[in-house]
């Protein structure tokens, strides 16, 4: 009789699929921060770090003013710098509003001595500044500048692989020769911060635009940037490789299309087995947010994943990606939806290897 309990309860489980017996779901969805008449976006401008189960991700919180040309965005009105923060691998968060980051102070020559393998180092660049802290993003030095590199303007979104205690590789975009945006490159410093050096553009100038680079390393000399580009009003992600340590560097694949309304840029991060994931927004209909695995380093790509694409409008992306302690992956970005008109932050907590 006893046997039979067992076997007519494992059927009902496989038949209905009843509640506890069913495999938990690859795909989680969770709001990082939304609040009524407020814009919040561009994760990818501004940073994400992880210390074990603790993660940071930083936005931008400006006023929501409803517009269907442009983004969603009350211009008129200040907008804000600010960072979430979980403790539990993503589930939860917290707002923080940091000083450092908003500082009114002109930017200054950084001195050196910034100690890049501090355990609680963190650096955030955008436009032509850059902060660090080393208390995980409780706190920011004031503001330091980047160099021009003898470019017109410097585009900086945060980007970086540190080598070592005073080495740091930098990954910035120049605006073309024409002034418009934009060319991306690789900068270095080996003395703590006080001089940055150009070391190589990544891609060639292009007709449209080559931007905010995401790279990871894959040995001592060998890395990756996944780029976002724009040609003949069609969005896309290219995937560069230097086996040189970013001396010089060559086009590797193209991962994905990202849709019309300028594309969308990536987030490229490695696995712990090596297999390197790409995340980006998809801004044609229908929007939402995507994927893509690689098991050869760059050169060839799995199928999509559609990791939602129940987006409102094409105003949503810019994605920031890790891996946390159990091998999931947690995908942030800011998002709109019929439920959720104004722009919010959302993470999407995924299992890579329920996919490909």
């Amino acid at each position: 009789m006893k046997g039979k309990v067992v076997l007519f309860v494992v059927a009902f489980c496989l038949v209905v699929g009843a509640i506890g017996c069913s495999a938990p779901a690859p795909i989680k969805h969770v709001i990082v921060y939304k609040q009524p008449g407020r814009f919040c976006g561009w994760p990818a401008n501004n940073g994400i770090w992880r210390w074990d189960n603790e993660i940071v991700v930083g936005f931008h919180l400006d006023y929501y003013k409803e517009s269907k040309t442009s983004h969603s965005i009350d211009r008129d009105k200040p907008v804000e710098r600010v960072l979430a923060r979980s403790r539990d691998s993503g589930e939860s968060w917290t707002l923080e509003r940091p000083d450092g980051l908003n500082s009114k102070k002109e930017a200054v020559q950084c001195p050196g001595g910034i100690n890049f393998t501090n355990p609680n180092f963190a650096m955030t660049c955008r436009n032509s500044k850059f902060h660090i802290s080393y208390d995980r993003g409780k706190t920011w030095q004031d503001h330091y500048k980047l160099p021009d590199f003898g470019q017109k303007n410097i585009m900086a979104r945060t980007d970086y692989i540190v080598n070592g205690k005073s080495d740091c590789l930098v990954f910035l975009t120049a605006s073309k020769t024409n002034g418009k945006e934009g060319r991306p490159f690789c900068a270095r410093t080996t003395d703590g911060g006080r001089k940055l050096n150009f070391v190589s553009w990544i891609s060639p100038e292009p007709e449209g635009f080559s931007i905010m680079p995401s790279t990871v390393r894959l040995s001592e000399n060998q890395l990756i940037s996944a780029i976002r580009r724009k040609e003949k009003g069609l969005g896309f992600i290219e995937v560069y490789i230097s086996n040189n340590n970013g001396r010089s560097w060559g086009i590797l694949s193209r991962p994905a299309a990202t849709g019309r309304k300028n594309g969308n840029p990536p987030s490229m991060v490695r696995l712990r087995d090596g297999r390197i994931v790409v995340t980006y927004g998809y801004r044609s209909s229908p929007q939402g947010i995507r994927a893509k695995i690689s098991r050869d380093n760059g050169k060839t790509w799995a199928d999509e994943i559609i990791l939602r694409q129940d987006g409102r409008t094409w105003d949503l992306g810019y994605p920031q990606t890790i891996q946390r302690p159990d091998g999931k992956l947690v995908t942030i970005y800011y998002y709109t939806t019929e439920e959720i008109p104004e722009q919010y932050i959302a993470a999407t907590i995924w299992d890579p290897d329920k996919f490909n």
